[in-house]
Formats: C-alpha cells, structure tokens, sequence
C-alpha cells in the first residue's frame, strides 16, 4: 500500500526535473543561436576583403557604442575644468592690469594737489628730499624701486640699519605722522602701479634683507611673490604694520588667502575697506 502512494509521487517529481531540464538547454540553444546570429552579422558588415578588416593595425570597435567609463569621465572633465581655470586667471589678470592702469592714472590725476600741499609741508617740517626711494622685492622675486613721501627724518637708518617699523617711531617726523594715518604717503606707489611693478591690490612688498630671513622661518612666504606685490591688500587691512615674527606669519596667511580667492568681487571689497581704513585711520604708524 506505501509503495502505491509513492509511486505517482516519484513520477510528478522526475517529471518535473526533465521539464526544467528542457527549459535550460532551449535557453542555452536560444543564447547560442543569438551569438552566432551576431557573429554572421559582424561578418557580413566587415567584409574580409576590407583593408581595414584584414589589417592587423585595425582599430578595435567591438566598444563602439558604448559610453565611456566613469574614470574617463572624471579625467575628460578635470581636464576641461582646468583649462577653464586657466582661461579665467588669464582674463583676469588681464583685466586687472587695466583697473591697476586706471585706477593709478585717476589716482594721480585727483591726487596732484595733494601731492603738491604734502610735499611744501614735508620741506617746512624738517630737511631732506620730499620722496623716499627703498628697494623692494616684487613678483617672482624680482627687485624693483618702490616711491614714498618721506616720512621719517633723512637718513633714519644710518645707524640702525633696515629695521621695521615701531608703534610711537622716534624717527617718524610730525607731517610724517600725519601722512601715515591719513596713507597719503602712499600715493607715489601708483607710479609703480604704471609701470608694472605693482599692483593696486596685492600682498605688502618687502625689503630684500627681511625677504631672505623670513623665507628661512616661515615655509609658505616665498608663494607670496607668485602675483605682484599691491600698495594695499587683504592682510594690509586685517592687520597693522609688522613688528614681530608672529605677526608676519598671520600676514602670510592672509596673502596666501587672497591669492587662492582673488577675483573681481574680492578686489572690489578690499578696495572698499581700504577707503574705509583711511578715512578711520586705522593701523597707521
């Protein structure tokens, strides 16, 4: 009687393995078919007699059709987003050189009656040129001759050397206090704003003899002379005049700021708190 039962059971279950068995090999059959259909087809559009067939340099397109990998992608487009930076740092130093020509050549225009009241003011308070000429290094450390209204008595480092300099300066005369804080005496850089030596906007110029130490004790300095020095900047109205290591390491990291963001925009702003330091004042020695 067990044997019976069993029996229709053992049946349904070998039937059903030998239909899915039949379902996979005409799968297969299918799939191979297909492959071959392909195969005569790829033949049939590349003709054996084709030079380019037959050629052993022909170019592979199996891939034709395909869309390229992410990783090419990636690469296509870093490529073009480089080349598009590029693009706009060279339009953009081309366009700031012709706002340093005009703002300069204003500048010195608005300025001469100034220019002129200082400098009879400087010859009364005390003797000795009305201009003062330094050395200072520029961009790509090249050496140039930055203009200044004198402000300290003539020859005020014949015994000291180049030092920087301090709050409350003994050697800053009374006009040259007042020059100071109003920055009137920095109205001569716009000549070397004209001839290319400067710009209006970019990190302080520095003398030769502090450059060479200061490179020796803060690593990233040098990359400050990657754009032309600037009568005023970003670290020029953050901070006062240096007077202490500590203090150029804050300057450099504001120049290295400017530099990674300069723009029309951030030009702009910096112009606008200039004015605003000089009408206040504002760390003038």
């Amino acid at each position: 009687m067990q044997s019976h039962f069993n029996f229709p059971h053992r049946i349904k279950s070998l039937s059903v393995i030998l239909v899915v068995s039949a379902l996979i090999f005409a799968g297969a059959a299918l799939l191979s078919s297909a492959g071959a259909r392909a195969e005569v087809s790829d033949t049939q559009f590349y003709s054996p007699s084709s030079s380019v067939f037959t050629s052993q340099n022909s170019i592979d397109t199996s891939n034709r059709g395909r869309a390229p990998e992410p990783s090419t992608m990636a690469l296509m487009g870093s490529g073009f987003l480089a080349a598009l930076v590029r693009l706009a740092r060279r339009s953009f130093d081309k366009f700031k050189r012709g706002f340093d020509v005009l703002v300069a050549s204003l500048g010195l225009i608005v300025s001469l009656p100034v220019l002129l009241f200082a400098s009879v003011l400087i010859k009364i308070n005390s003797p000795g040129p009305v201009f003062f000429s330094q050395a200072r290094v520029g961009r790509r450390g090249k050496i140039f001759t930055m203009w200044k209204l004198r402000t300290m008595i003539y020859n005020a480092e014949s015994e000291t050397g180049p030092v920087w300099a301090l709050e409350n300066d003994p050697r800053v005369t009374a006009v040259g206090r007042f020059l100071r804080k109003s920055r009137i005496d920095e109205i001569p850089q716009l000549v070397n704003v004209l001839k290319g030596e400067m710009s209006i906007i970019g990190p302080r110029p520095e003398r030769p003899e502090f450059v060479n130490g200061l490179s020796s004790e803060i690593s990233d300095y040098r990359k400050r002379l990657r754009v032309k020095p600037g009568i005023t900047g970003l670290a020029q109205i953050r901070q006062s005049y240096d007077s202490t290591l500590l203090d150029v390491r804050r300057k450099v990291r504001w120049d290295l700021l400017y530099i990674r963001r300069m723009c029309f925009l951030t030009d702009l702003r910096i112009l606008l708190w200039t004015i605003s330091v000089v009408l206040t004042g504002k760390g003038a020695r």
